[in-house]
């Protein structure tokens, strides 16, 4: 394959060129990135594990999340909000996640916030979806030479301003325009990429949290 912005899997079918750095990216790729998410633990998870990826790579996080999803009472965070200084120091003992006390305390601190936006907007979902970009604010080919630049995007620097507003730590836009791929707020699988068409239709069909109201 020679198109430096696809990757042809071990089925021979094209995929995103990020995908060529580690085999358990491809099942992350094909099953989960870029599909719309409406399920509050799910995206209070994501953003979560975003922010424990600041200077680290998703593989890293990728193969820790099965650690971090028992470390955390499964990002149920109507639990976590309750953590005190015992569960701080517990999960700084944990080598299965990243140990990194700013980050634990503040998705802590996150999970109060996360009830205060359930309480203000109906759902985490219905406020995330709020700042689903439109389709001109994405580049046809997404390269890691433009990721920079691309998750600058005005909706990212929004949500990552809105969540600061209301209290949210360690999300800023890079971090923001991460979780909008992951989630399916945007569509930023490759033009050829085989799983393009069926995030599009999972797009397409999904009902957007709130939209009614």
């Amino acid at each position: 394959m020679t198109d430096p912005h696809l990757h042809e899997g071990p089925d021979g079918r094209p995929r995103c060129w990020w995908v060529r750095y580690a085999p358990e990216f491809v099942r992350y790729h094909d099953d989960e990135w870029g599909y719309p998410v409406s399920d509050d633990r799910r995206l209070f998870e994501k953003m979560s594990l975003e922010s424990f990826q600041s200077g680290l790579s998703w593989r890293t996080i990728l193969n820790k999340r099965e650690a971090f999803r028992a470390a955390f009472d499964g990002f149920d965070f109507r639990r976590i909000a309750g953590y005190d200084a015992r569960d701080v120091e517990r999960l700084l003992g944990d080598a299965g996640i990243v140990r990194h006390r700013g980050k634990i305390e503040a998705t802590i601190h996150n999970a109060s916030v996360a009830l205060d936006l359930v309480d203000r907007y109906g759902s985490l979902a219905a406020f995330v979806w709020r700042f689903e970009p439109s389709p001109s604010e994405r580049p046809a080919t997404i390269t890691w030479e433009a990721i920079r630049d691309v998750a600058h995007t005005p909706a990212s620097v929004t949500l990552s301003k809105e969540l600061k507003r209301h209290g949210w730590r360690f999300f800023g836009p890079i971090t923001a325009y991460a979780f909008m791929q992951a989630m399916g707020l945007v569509n930023d699988h490759q033009e050829a990429c085989w799983c393009r068409a069926r995030a599009e239709a999972a797009r397409a069909a999904f009902g957007r949290p709130g939209a009614a109201a």
